[in-house]
Parts: structure tokens; sequence; C-alpha cells
């Protein structure tokens, strides 16, 4: 999914997901995490070189 300037996403709780630019242009973003009983954030795998020159 493209990503513009004022679009919000809202990813549930256990979601396993990645965020970052494309390789022809920058990404910053501002992450609100709203505490819940029993959650945490869990900072997983970065995405190699290799997969992200696949992507279009």
């Amino acid at each position: 999914m493209a990503l513009h300037p004022g679009v919000v996403v809202n990813i549930p709780p256990e979601i396993k997901h990645w965020h970052g630019a494309a390789s022809d242009s920058w990404f910053s973003h501002l992450a609100i995490e709203v505490p819940a009983e029993g959650a945490s954030n869990e900072w997983l795998e970065a995405v190699t070189d290799e997969v992200y020159g696949k992507l279009s």
C-alpha cells in the first residue's frame, strides 16, 4: 500500500507488519501506541536488501 501525506493507518494488535520507504523515495512516520493490558511492542527482523530490491 502506498502512503501519502495525511494517511492514517491503524494496525490491530498482534499483526506482523513492516513499514518503510520505497527504493525511490523517503519515508517518515509518527507512531502512537495505545497501552493495553497484556500487549507489547516487538521489533521484528529487518528486511534484507535482497527482499527489499524485489519490491515494486
